[in-house]
């Protein structure tokens, strides 16, 4: 940074003595972990120093998206210093921008509200997806998540594929499994601020697979609702707006409220299925 902007901050102090902190000896986080939280330790004050110049932090941001890099690292890179003290206790926030890449199909019991629910959370990677086919059977409701922020990034094992393309055919497979015939399936457009962000600097007709989106440039409403439109024409109806919700993953608050709703709406139509109108057409 100081070659770069002639800005370097001031070094961090000398990492304290390990025995006041958890790094390299935490053994429920293995030995992987440790190493690369140590390594982490070695390098913060060069991670900090690197990260103050705005021409890097400019060009980070803007050639992310070429490089697949998680949105949330710019946030984790502002707070170096702060993750690198040995008094660091990670934020709700800083848990829910932590990503673990799905490798399995894991299954999660909740009671709410005296309902028991069970959730099954699959890989969207194509390697994890032969995976699923234990999971189509007694499927209430499914819930489709797609990142509207991934519709200028490709795919990590196919680079010649575009990432909002992917899920475009891959919901349109979904919806037309006859697995899912008659079960309701809800729409979870998410990353909507960091769609907001980007529109700023990626038009969304730059992208070779949405150049006939003539909406205004950096238009968060007009984007989003192109967007939808584009899973409608695969789903081959409009949804119902209690089925489709624009997200952001890490507003626990909001995503409280549509959870909360996401699951009344599921229990009342099962409900009828069971008990009342069983020829309704959820998707």
């Amino acid at each position: 940074a100081h070659l770069v902007d002639n800005n370097a901050p001031e070094p961090l102090p000398p990492p304290e003595s390990a025995a006041r902190d958890w790094v390299g000896n935490s053994m429920r986080a293995g030995n992987w972990a440790n190493a690369d939280a140590e390594k982490f330790l070695q390098l913060a004050h060069i991670i900090e120093a690197f990260w103050s110049s705005q021409t890097i932090r400019e060009y980070v941001w803007r050639h992310g998206n070429s490089k697949n890099l998680n949105d949330s690292h710019i946030d984790f890179m502002n707070q170096v210093r702060t993750i690198a003290s040995p008094r660091y206790v990670p934020s709700e926030s800083d848990v829910l921008k932590a990503r673990v890449r799905t490798t399995q199909v894991n299954v999660e019991k909740y009671l709410v509200d005296r309902t028991e629910l069970e959730v099954c959370d699959v890989g969207g990677q194509r390697s994890e997806r032969r995976k699923w086919i234990g999971c189509f059977d007694n499927v209430t409701a499914v819930v489709f998540v797609a990142a509207l922020s991934e519709y200028d990034q490709r795919l990590a094992e196919a680079r010649t594929q575009n990432r909002m393309i992917e899920a475009l055919n891959l919901f349109e497979s979904i919806v037309n499994n006859e697995a899912f015939d008659g079960t309701p399936v809800m729409l979870f457009l998410n990353k909507k601020d960091i769609f907001k962000q980007k529109l700023s600097y990626s038009n969304i007709a730059d992208v070779t697979f949405f150049s006939e989106y003539s909406g205004p440039k950096n238009d968060f409403d007009h984007g989003v609702l192109y967007f939808i439109q584009k899973f409608e024409e695969r789903m081959g109806r409009e949804f119902q707006d209690s089925f489709l919700h624009v997200t952001n993953a890490t507003d626990s608050d909001a995503m409280e409220f549509v959870l909360n709703a996401t699951r009344l709406i599921i229990l009342e139509i099962n409900f009828e299925r069971v008990f009342g109108n069983k020829n309704n057409n959820y998707l």
